[in-house]
């Protein structure tokens, strides 16, 4: 990814108020100063100084199938990695809230309709619930590898992304 990819993913971040101007500026910052460096410096840098964002969004969004073996551990990897790694990077911090809203949500739209599916009208509601909870991980994952932050559609915004906390 060019320079200038890089600068705009971070403006559309910015756009989509997942970065605060302040935090925009930095990233910009930094890029503009890796840029200048060597080839060499820059790989010893992005791999020992900083987290590596493409397999951590990766894992952060895929760690939801865990559920499938162990169920509470499909919530639990997600927001533990989330807070581990929220502090290191403002694109993690994003994913782990649009994560955790999802989570959440999904909880919520589950019982829902297994509720509503008493009276037969849930059981569709249900069936779309646990397709969309296989498709958007998936979704998210391919996003995170091109470094780029989706917002789980159908997702409850419990928690605010940085901008407004």
């Amino acid at each position: 990814m060019s320079l200038a990819d890089e600068i705009q993913r971070l403006d559309d971040l910015r756009r989509d108020d997942v970065l605060t101007e302040e935090e925009f500026a930095r990233a910009k910052e930094k890029l503009l100063r890796q840029d200048g460096q060597s080839s060499l410096g820059k790989s010893f840098q992005g791999s020992f100084e900083e987290p590596d964002e493409r397999t951590w969004g990766l894992f952060i969004h895929l760690s939801q199938f865990l559920s499938y073996a162990i169920p509470v551990l499909g919530a639990v990897v997600p927001i533990v990695i989330w807070q581990v790694m929220k502090d290191k990077s403002e694109i993690m911090d994003a994913h782990g809230i649009n994560i955790t809203n999802w989570l959440i949500s999904e909880f919520i739209y589950l019982v829902a309709f297994a509720l509503l599916s008493t009276v037969i009208i849930g059981i569709p509601f249900l069936i779309a619930a646990m397709i969309a909870g296989v498709v958007f991980p998936i979704l998210g994952a391919l996003k995170a590898q091109n470094l780029e932050v989706w917002r789980y559609p159908l997702s409850i915004p419990f928690i605010k992304p940085r901008l407004y906390r």
